[in-house]
Formats: structure tokens, C-alpha cells, sequence
């Protein structure tokens, strides 16, 4: 189902010897088992070779793209419209180190470390999420995630 999206393989150069199939099957196994990047088992390519993909297909939004296509199909199989008409937003606190990046304080829970904001559709797809310092205010973090649409 993803398989259009994937980038091809580049006129120049050494041919490429890492089959995409197998670069998607470790990302998928490192979000299902939440393994470490260096944990990840000799069946898959090396470990430098995955974090490189992943890496280069979040920074020119194939994610964003493939994410897009798979919820108007999931969406399209419930006879609903490809596109949601409504949303829902919600956010989540969770504490996170200083060597993590972003990082703030959330009064209200007491939690030192970061806050996701997500908008999902009626049927519970993803459409959207950003992650910000604990210390932003939902109502700041709505409006930044509703104008990111």
C-alpha cells in the first residue's frame, strides 16, 4: 500500500543493495517493541542504514504523505469521506530528560519533559501532531496544530 510512495532508485551512483521493504519492516518493528535504535536485530539492515532512511523520509515528508493516504483509505473502506470534515484534539504530558531537547514544565500535572498535541478524526486516525516543551498552554498548542493543517 506504500510501496508507490517510496522514493526510487537514483540514475547515479552505486546501485542500492537495501531492499525499502525490509528498511519499513524495522521501523514498524522499532514503534511496535519500542526498542532502541541499537537493539534492533541482526534480521534487519544496519542499524546506521535504517536511522538514515528514516531520517531522510521525515525530512522531505514522505511520512506526512504516506500517513495522509493511508487515513482516506481507511476512511474510504467506512464509506465515510476521504477527507474528515471534524476533528478532535487532545494532548499528553511526558517527562523527558535534559539531554532530550525540548523541555518544559507543566503545572498543571507536574511533569518536567515534553507535551504532544494530536488532532485525530471521528474514527480515531492521526491527522496531525507536534510535539512542544511541556510549558505550553493547550489553547497555544491547538492553535499552532489547527494552523499547521
Amino acid at each position: 500500500m506504500i510501496e508507490p510512495f517510496m522514493p526510487g532508485a537514483k540514475a547515479t551512483g552505486r546501485p542500492r543493495t537495501t531492499e525499502l521493504r525490509a528498511v519499513v519492516d524495522a521501523l514498524l518493528y522499532i514503534a511496535w517493541t519500542g526498542c532502541q535504535w541499537r537493539a534492533l536485530p541482526d534480521r534487519f539492515p544496519p542499524v546506521s542504514t535504517v536511522q538514515r532512511y528514516f531520517y531522510a523520509w521525515r525530512d522531505n515528508g514522505l511520512w506526512k504523505t504516506i500517513n495522509f493516504h493511508l487515513v482516506a483509505a481507511a476512511r474510504l473502506a467506512l464509506a465515510r469521506e476521504a477527507s474528515p470534515s471534524a476533528g478532535i484534539i487532545d494532548s499528553q504530558s511526558a517527562k523527558a530528560t535534559d539531554v532530550a531537547g525540548l523541555r518544559g514544565y507543566d503545572a498543571s500535572k507536574k511533569i518536567k519533559g515534553r507535551k504532544r498535541h494530536i488532532i485525530t478524526d471521528t474514527e480515531g486516525h492521526l491527522v496531525r501532531l507536534m510535539v512542544h516543551p511541556a510549558d505550553i498552554q493547550d489553547r497555544d498548542g491547538a492553535v499552532g496544530l489547527i494552523a499547521s493543517i
